[in-house]
C-alpha cells in the first residue's frame, strides 16, 4: 500500500488519493507516453519497460509526482530519463557487440507494418538530442514550446533540431533521389 507521509498507513484518505491519481494518471497517459518513448528508442518492450518505471518511480516517492503542475510531463521526463539511461548502457552493450565479445541474435518486430519499421529505423539514425524533439513534436503533438519546457533547453535549440531532424528524416526514408538532390537547393 502507498503511504503518503503525513498519512497512517492504515487506509486513510491520503493513501487512496495518492492510489486513484496514479491509477487515474496511467489510464489517461500511459499508452501516449509508451508511443512517445517507443519512437525514442525504437524498441516497444523497452518504451513500456520506461514507461512502467516511470509509474514505479511514482509509486515509490508520490509527493512530487502529485505536487506536479503537469502530470503527464512529470511522467514524460521520467520515462525520457529511464530511457537516457538505458540508451547509454545499450550503447555500452553494442560496443561490446562489435567487439565481437558478446553475440545476439536478431531482434524481430512482428506485427509492426513495414512503414512502421522504417520509421523507428529512421528516428534510431538520428542523434538523441535531435530524435527527443522530432519525437516529442511530431509523435507527442507537443509545441515547440512544450517541447523546451520538456527537454530543458532554448526554444530556438528546438527549433534548430527539429529542421535538422525533418531534414535527416527525408534522407533516410526518401524511396529515391529527388530529396538528395533537393538538398543542395537553398531557397531565400
Amino acid at each position: 500500500m502507498l503511504v503518503l507521509p503525513g498519512t497512517s498507513g492504515d487506509g486513510g484518505e491520503g493513501d487512496l488519493n495518492a492510489e486513484e491519481s496514479v491509477r487515474q494518471a496511467y489510464e489517461a497517459y500511459y499508452r501516449r507516453l509508451v508511443i512517445q518513448v517507443y519512437g525514442l528508442v525504437g524498441d516497444l518492450a523497452e518504451a513500456e519497460d520506461a514507461v512502467h518505471e516511470a509509474f514505479a518511480r511514482v509509486l515509490a516517492s508520490p509527493r512530487s509526482f502529485l505536487r506536479a503542475d503537469d502530470a503527464e510531463r512529470w511522467l514524460r521526463v521520467a520515462a525520457l530519463n529511464v530511457a537516457r539511461t538505458r540508451y547509454r548502457r545499450r550503447w555500452l552493450f553494442d560496443k561490446l557487440v562489435r567487439s565481437g565479445r558478446v553475440e545476439i541474435a536478431p531482434a524481430a518486430m512482428s506485427g509492426l507494418s513495414g512503414d512502421r519499421v522504417a520509421l523507428v529505423a529512421a528516428l534510431r539514425q538520428l542523434a538523441p538530442p535531435t530524435r527527443e524533439a522530432v519525437v516529442l513534436h511530431h509523435l507527442a503533438d507537443l509545441s515547440v514550446a512544450e517541447v523546451a519546457a520538456t527537454l530543458d533547453v532554448p526554444v530556438g535549440t528546438i527549433k534548430a533540431r527539429l529542421t535538422r531532424g525533418r531534414a535527416a528524416l527525408a534522407r533516410f526514408l526518401s524511396d529515391d533521389e529527388t530529396v538528395a538532390h533537393a538538398e543542395g537547393v537553398r531557397h531565400a
